[in-house]
């Protein structure tokens, strides 16, 4: 491991959240407007990056909700079940059903697209960022 970047990680405390929680508004702006769970997942894997070219791959590693094979298959799963509503409506495989969910002051429309978006985050986030960390990993042993 080399000198420490003091500055980096300090600087990495408000970063990090700040992009992951960017890389959430992302996921949640794409399914009306540009973005969605690719873009928001790769602003994810930036977050992650960003970890590990700071600190250790390893410390990326950990900060993820889960270790980046299983992460990234939860996403696929969670994209393959969200065409399942459609089916169980009579409908082709991954139509996608909208539905109102009413509070008290307005309503809010919800669609099972953002069980896929989700779906296609996490699977993004898992495998695009295990490649990187993992790759990250391999420039660290060499030094």
């Amino acid at each position: 491991m080399g000198p420490r970047a003091l500055l980096a990680e300090i600087f990495l405390r408000v970063l990090h959240p700040a992009l992951l929680l960017a890389s959430l508004w992302i996921l949640l702006r794409g399914h009306n407007a540009p973005g969605g769970g690719f873009i928001g997942g790769l602003l994810a894997v930036a977050a992650s990056a960003a970890v590990a070219l700071t600190f250790t791959a390893a410390e990326a590693r950990r900060r993820l909700p889960l270790p980046p094979t299983p992460l990234a298959a939860l996403g696929v799963l969670l994209a393959l079940l969200s065409g399942l509503p459609g089916v169980l409506g009579g409908h082709p495989f991954l139509t996608h059903l909208w539905f109102i969910v009413p509070l008290p002051v307005s309503e809010l429309p919800l669609s099972t697209v953002i069980l896929f978006d989700l779906g296609v985050y996490l699977a993004v986030w898992g495998a695009v960022g295990g490649f990187c960390l993992s790759l990250l990993a391999a420039v660290e042993a060499e030094r």
